[in-house]
């Protein structure tokens, strides 16, 4: 039996039992807070999809996000974890898809996907991994710098969103000081304060549209034109395509992504104080690879977890499994009824990343918060210290200087996650420790029992 010991600033518990109603609630506003959208549109503007299958796309990407998020969440992980469209493999797909086409690109995903769910079992290889490439150090320093590198993109999505630049900024700060102004109601409001806080990212998208439709940036009007039903098929590209080169370089994507995933897994760990055990790596494992498995065969794209979410437990202290299963039962029908996902992708730009921002924030120092028993030597300092450099190196870097670098290259220098993962792991391998001094006293770090 696990030990579920709560963390102090969950005001809702991982496994605390919620209503219904309150459940669909609470994971209303992890589905409005998230950017689902944005790398499926990246991908099918990549690979010049029109408007119906850029159309159908999203909703396959909602759906294969709700299901990978109801099997995390209920049996892999067992944590609050929702799945989301990963941008690591944004570069690789559309190379791919581009040039052997969309069903070489759908079979490019399931080998992967299937190997990733073996390595958790039976072959229980994944969480010895873990614990020997990703110790506490490692694993903090990835969840500091998934942070960082989201950060830019938030305030990006805010300068280039439609409309003024003056006006979208307002907006933006509007919603962000929403959003904090409920969330320290929270801590110091007694009775209503609760309230406030568990509701924090709704009342800061309603107060942020509002904003946003008094200056006229608010548009409806597409999801009169959306239908209200809309099925999955099953390879709905035709019979997937097996190409060699495009599986071993998914191969190496989806390494990327689980160093990704596992730095998220860190930060729902930290917020919510529960011990990611051997068993439950392995089972997360499972989860993950079955999640973007069957998001394949819907046509999906990969799914990991979600930094930007695990933030949101923090800023609003609701850690209930509940809320985000309930969050994957939406997922699914905004991928099943057009008019519900048009209506999310309705909801202004400037909102969401102001509202982003703030959770960008939570999870640098949730990241922090990992690392701040470890004495910062030298050897800790480059390990820490140069992986961010890194990521912010290759978040500056100019696109064109991408131009004209291999493929591979270019997969990995697309994504500052993915090179300030790799740096901190190559780094925390080849620069060897130093003999612990005996005068030092070392700070005790309080280990949990499985």
């Amino acid at each position: 039996m696990e030990e579920h010991r709560e963390s102090a600033q969950l005001v809702v518990g991982v496994d605390e039992k919620i209503s219904i109603g309150k459940a669909f609630l609470l994971g209303m506003q992890h589905v409005l807070a998230m950017d689902l959208y944005i790398a499926p549109i990246i991908i099918a503007g990549l690979l010049t999809m029109d408007a119906s299958s850029t159309s159908f796309f999203i909703q396959m990407c909602f759906l294969a996000t709700g299901i990978g998020t109801l099997i995390q969440t209920g049996f892999g992980l067992r944590l609050p974890v929702v799945q989301g469209p990963s941008y690591v493999p944004i570069g690789a797909l559309a190379a791919i898809g581009g040039k052997l086409g969309l069903n070489a690109m759908i079979g490019s995903l399931m080998p992967g996907a299937l190997l990733m769910a073996l390595m958790g079992y039976p072959l229980k290889w994944f969480a010895k991994a873990v614990r020997k490439f990703i110790p506490p150090l490692v694993g903090g320093t990835v969840i500091i710098i998934v942070g960082i590198a989201l950060m830019p993109i938030g305030m990006g999505n805010i300068y280039h969103a439609p409309g003024d630049i003056w006006t979208n900024i307002l907006i933006a700060a509007v919603s962000a000081v929403v959003l904090m102004t409920c969330m320290l109601l929270g801590k110091r409001v007694k009775v209503a304060g609760t309230f406030f806080r568990l509701v924090s990212v709704l009342i800061a998208i309603a107060v942020g549209t509002v904003t946003a439709a008094c200056f006229g940036t608010v548009d409806f009007s597409p999801v009169k034109e959306a239908s209200w039903l809309s099925l999955p098929k099953l390879f709905p590209y035709g019979a997937p395509v097996f190409d060699l080169s495009a599986v071993l370089t998914m191969l190496f994507v989806y390494m990327i992504i689980m160093i990704e995933t596992t730095g998220t897994w860190f930060v729902v760990s930290t917020v919510t104080d529960s011990e990611l055990t051997e068993h439950r790596l392995n089972r997360a494992a499972v989860g993950e690879g079955l999640g973007c498995f069957i998001g394949a065969l819907f046509g999906g794209t990969p799914t990991t977890g979600y930094s930007s979410n695990a933030g949101l437990i923090a800023v609003t202290g609701v850690g209930s499994r509940m809320a985000i299963m309930a969050g994957g039962v939406i997922l699914v029908a905004l991928g099943l009824v057009p008019k519900l996902s048009t209506a999310i992708t309705c909801i202004p730009e400037p909102v969401i990343n102001g509202i982003f921002g703030i959770v960008c924030v939570a999870i640098v120092a949730n990241g922090i918060k990992v690392i701040q028993h470890i004495s910062i030597d030298d050897r800790n300092m480059m390990v820490i210290g140069i992986p961010i450099l890194c990521t912010i190196a290759v978040t500056v870097l100019p696109k064109e200087a991408l131009a004209g670098v291999p493929d591979f290259v270019n997969y990995i220098l697309s994504s500052g996650i993915t090179v300030g993962a790799l740096a901190t792991v190559i780094l925390h391998l080849i620069i060897p420790e130093g003999k612990p001094k005996r005068q030092a006293a070392a700070i005790p770090v309080p280990v949990k029992q499985a």
